[in-house]
């Protein structure tokens, strides 16, 4: 497939993003992704009051952890690259896009639970099975965060766990 052959912008709701990607429960809070290009996506994310992260994190003072908004970027990046970016398609299936690496992050204003938060993301193929993924992070057009980090692409069957 080509990047012709794709349709941008694509939408994707939150259970569209769950087809997409294995996280459940407390780690996954995307709420919506618009793919505006291969390598160009826009994502809404939003930590209810009573998620557990929230709960067991600074208690009587609740913000979102920095690294629920790292997690929440390499989400919204490996469903984004996974639903449309030509290249990724032509990856082996079983192929699963991990944090690799976390680069550079600046966290400017905390976030707090409930509030809607906007990922602008952009990313760059750095080699054949490692992308590099730059966020603007904004809460009411407010910058948040800026984040920088790199997804690499890996045999599922290697992250899985050996019984034992």
């Amino acid at each position: 497939m080509s990047e012709q052959d794709y349709q941008y912008p694509m939408r994707l709701q939150r259970g569209d993003i769950e087809q997409i990607l294995p996280h459940r429960g407390a780690i996954f809070v995307c709420q919506q992704l618009t793919i505006e290009g291969p390598h160009q996506f826009h994502g809404v994310a939003s930590w209810p009051h009573d998620n557990a992260v929230i709960q067991g994190h600074f208690p009587g003072m609740p913000i979102v952890p920095g690294v629920m908004l790292i997690e929440s970027m390499a989400q919204f990046a490996g469903a984004g690259l996974l639903a449309g970016d030509p290249y990724v398609k032509t990856l082996p299936d079983d192929s699963v896009g991990v944090l690799a690496a976390v680069r550079n992050c600046w966290f400017k204003q905390p976030v707090l639970p409930d509030q809607q938060v906007e990922f602008f993301i952009h990313c760059r193929q750095m080699a054949p099975l490692l992308v590099q993924v730059h966020a603007q992070v904004k809460v009411a057009e407010q910058e948040v965060a800026k984040l920088e980090i790199a997804l690499a692409y890996a045999p599922r069957a290697q992250l899985q766990a050996t019984g034992g």
